[in-house]
């Protein structure tokens, strides 16, 4: 199954076990974070309603970018500045795609099922 999730201003295709850099997230390595905005889901061929659809998402590091030089000059004026800067990313690891609150749902709708059944007996 895969999912198009927009984080940080940007989309991204994701499958779980995928691993992917996106702009700077709050949390340390190690973190279980939920990416909200799904933008559409499928698998193979077939699209899947995206409503209450999320993706589970491991923060593997915090990470910065290749560096950027900035360099300005101006002919025959004497002007030249130079500037570097170095992007900060956060990297993933899709863990699942899907819906947790249906997952939550469906364990905690097995007791209620087994503690009736136990009451009769």
């Amino acid at each position: 199954m895969f999912a198009i999730v927009r984080t940080g201003g940007k989309q991204y295709r994701v499958a779980a076990g995928d691993k992917i850099v996106v702009e700077k997230m709050a949390g340390e390595a190690g973190d279980k974070i939920t990416l909200d905005d799904v933008l559409l889901a499928g698998e193979g061929g077939d699209l899947k309603d995206v409503a209450g659809l999320t993706v589970a998402a491991e923060i593997i590091a915090q990470a910065k970018g290749e560096k950027v030089i900035v360099f300005k000059k101006r002919r025959r004026h004497n002007y030249r500045r130079k500037n570097g800067h170095r992007q900060r990313h956060t990297i993933l690891r899709i863990v699942s795609i899907g819906s947790e609150a249906k997952k939550a749902k469906k364990a905690a709708a097995k007791p209620e099922d087994a503690a009736p059944a136990a009451a009769e007996a």
